[in-house]
């Protein structure tokens, strides 16, 4: 499951009546502390248990006038390590982080590696022959244009009163 990641800018430190600052600021604090603990304290123990399950990369999703734009965070993935399919108005992007080789104990470690998925469905009506993917500093990013639209045309009445 994917949840949104809120990032700083205007509404981060906006504060409200009753409130020392925004309450979803508290929350995610409290949501990300919540999951180092549950990673800290679980992880160990339930590698084996969600060994093969995807986790979603950190991704946005951007409308322009002509084409929807996903860039998703990928960091040392090769493009050949990635797969993007389009079926319908649905975008899915896996791939996998493959753990390098290490010299020595790994004493801590907080980087996901293994298999990953991205999916979102797209709002519009989409010309899926020219998408376009590039991979660029640690950033996939993929364009897919909107299809093209009718302009309104007048018509006509025929029969009735």
């Amino acid at each position: 499951m994917t949840l949104p990641v809120r990032r700083g800018g205007p509404l981060a430190e906006r504060r409200l009546p009753g409130w020392g600052t925004d309450p979803l600021t508290e929350f995610n604090d409290l949501f990300g502390r919540m999951g180092t603990l549950l990673e800290s304290t679980m992880g160990g123990a339930m590698g084996p248990m969600t060994q093969g399950m995807a986790w979603s990369p950190l991704a946005d999703l951007s409308e322009t006038d002509d084409a929807y734009l996903v860039e998703v965070e990928v960091p040392g993935v090769k493009r050949e390590d990635l797969d993007i399919e389009m079926t319908e108005r649905e975008l899915t992007i896996t791939g996998e982080f493959k753990e390098r080789e290490r010299t020595g104990m790994l004493r801590r470690s907080t980087r996901r590696t293994g298999r990953f998925e991205y999916r979102a469905a797209l709002p519009g009506d989409i010309n899926p022959e020219h998408i376009e993917a590039t991979l660029e500093g640690g950033v996939l990013t993929v364009t897919v244009p909107k299809a093209g639209t009718t302009e309104a045309r007048h018509i006509e009445i025929t029969s009735g009163h």
